[in-house]
């Protein structure tokens, strides 16, 4: 069983509004094989923490008018590592520090990446 096309659907939506805002590397994974709770796991980083809050609250705007709503959100207080749970789909915006230090990638290397479709963020955004 793979991700199904509406995870796929939130995760590219989330990595268009993450890039939107200057996240960094964003790569998703199909974990559908590997966790029940959930399809995709979608990664992005941000350079600092105000940064990681810009970027969470695009990516929550950007599926709410997506008619997607946010299930679950976790570790805002202090915008090092936030998690968006929007069940099909986890976002985790990390700090650059975070990111490096967890290495989510490299855990979850063995499961398929996901194309989140044309990123490239809008001129003057």
């Amino acid at each position: 069983m793979s991700a199904s096309p509406k995870a796929v659907e939130i995760a590219q939506i989330a990595a268009r509004a993450a890039v939107a805002k200057l996240a960094l590397d964003p790569v998703a994974f199909d974990v559908s094989e590997r966790l029940a709770i959930t399809d995709i796991f979608l990664i992005v980083a941000a350079t600092n923490e105000r940064q990681v809050g810009a970027v969470v609250d695009a990516i929550e705007e950007a599926l709410l008018a997506a008619g997607v709503k946010t299930v679950r959100r976790e570790g805002d207080r202090e915008n090092r590592w936030v998690l968006l749970d929007f069940l099909d789909t986890v976002v985790h915006v990390q700090h650059t520090e975070e990111r490096a230090l967890y290495a989510l990638e490299r855990l979850w290397k063995d499961c398929p990446a996901i194309d989140l479709g044309e990123l490239e963020p809008a001129i003057g955004s």
